[in-house]
């Protein structure tokens, strides 16, 4: 009986540590690099209107954005040095109104473009999300979908 109780003991204690040993990693925030804060915060929060979050750094040089499911947005200036920008290279956020955030893209003056680039244009993905494409004030692409 002993025995017993040792094995199912050992088989309890490896499974407990395999399962703390493995922990599935997870986002928390996206950090974007920019030349000028105010700039790109404005843009963040007027095309995207996410909430501003209170930063911890105070410096002037971050601002903090909810962007939803428990993830935030990094602004961060800093002396700012050419980088390589490609559309393959984005980031995407879901609305659940697409033609809501079009109309507000074209009252704000952003445009917009499908992936091959035809300006103005929303491309339709084989599954029927339909998707965009714009830049911020650096130059990042953002993807915009209404896979919401």
């Amino acid at each position: 009986m002993k025995k017993m109780f040792f094995i199912l003991a050992g088989i309890i204690y490896l499974s407990v540590m395999s399962h703390t040993v493995i922990a599935q990693a997870k986002i928390t925030h996206i950090a974007v690099y920019v030349k000028d804060l105010k700039r790109s915060a404005d843009f963040y929060s007027n095309v995207f209107r996410f909430p501003e979050l209170d930063e911890p750094f105070k410096d002037g040089l971050h601002a903090w954005f909810d962007i939803g499911n428990n993830l935030s947005l990094h602004v961060i200036q800093a002396p700012w040095e050419p980088i390589t920008i490609n559309k393959n290279n984005h980031i995407c956020f879901s609305v659940p109104d697409m033609e809501k955030f079009i109309t507000n893209l074209n009252d704000l003056g952003v445009e917009f473009e499908d992936w091959p680039g035809n300006k103005g244009k929303v491309n339709i993905r084989p599954d029927g999300i339909k998707q965009i494409y714009i830049r911020d004030p650096d130059g990042y692409w953002i993807e915009i979908n209404d896979e919401f």
